[in-house]
């Protein structure tokens, strides 16, 4: 569904991606966890072609998109959604109008249509009752799932998380956690999520992929992710408390 060739990218004389190699199945939700600065987002923004590679090729389907421009470019980035790390509402903009802005930009539907479309796009995301509400109203937790509801709007094929949980309490966060897992099984699109929170990752993937100074280290399923024998992945796994038995755990001296 989305391959990465050999790509490298630089930013000045800093390498942020290293030869990077990965497939992502159709119909999988693929994770990519790391620490800050990894390359996580470098690596989410090549897939819609926001960032091109210095070297190598990403393909979507069997298009190369890192080559893709003019028509063809906007073509291939209707088929993706993408929920952006801080919702990116605009705040002027009710939530129906926020949701609504990729109908009304890219399609020739009626009003009746946009209206029952959003409807239906709020409806899937938990949210009812919000349509005149402003963003400057909603929580944390809301402003994510508007933000949903707007990459989902045009019934994409592929939906990009950009952090999800971040800034979210423990609840909410898990909220969000189950409304992936939800768009995924009710939409059947293919997912790929960037996040630090390795408890979301374990939770709602099928793969997980760890990226450390601009190169992949692993890939594997969450069951062998936990058990992976890599010092970088145990630290990080260390980090997040996540034990080889899939439980969290704190002992006494480290809660002082």
């Amino acid at each position: 569904m989305i391959s990465f060739e050999h790509v490298t990218k630089y930013f000045g004389d800093k390498k942020v991606l290293d030869a990077v190699n990965f497939k992502v199945e159709r119909g999988e939700t693929f994770v990519i966890v790391g620490f800050s600065g990894a390359g996580k987002s470098v690596t989410l923004k090549h897939m819609i072609r926001l960032l091109t590679p210095d070297v190598g090729k990403i393909y979507v389907g069997n298009e190369v998109m890192s080559a893709a421009a003019g028509a063809d470019l906007v073509r291939l980035r209707e088929r993706f959604g993408l929920l952006f790390q801080g919702a990116a509402l605009l705040e002027w903009m009710s939530v129906f109008e926020n949701v609504a802005l990729p109908l009304r930009e890219k399609t020739d539907m009626s009003n009746a249509a946009i209206e029952k479309r959003v409807e239906e796009k709020l409806h899937q995301v938990n949210l009812v009752g919000v349509h005149d509400a402003m963003p400057s109203e909603l929580s944390g937790g809301m402003r994510k799932r508007v933000g949903l509801a707007r990459a989902i709007v045009m019934n994409p094929e592929i939906i990009l998380y950009d952090e999800p949980t971040s800034g979210l309490d423990p609840v909410t966060s898990r909220a969000i956690d189950q409304l992936i897992d939800r768009m995924h099984l009710e939409l059947k699109v293919t997912s790929v999520v960037v996040t630090h929170d390795l408890f979301s990752a374990l939770a709602i993937g099928t793969r997980i992929a760890m990226i450390y100074e601009g190169r992949i280290l692993e890939i594997s399923r969450p069951a062998e992710f936990v058990r992976s024998q890599n010092e970088v992945v145990k630290r990080f796994l260390d980090a997040q408390y996540i034990t080889k038995r899939g439980a969290w755990e704190r002992t006494d001296h480290e809660t002082q």
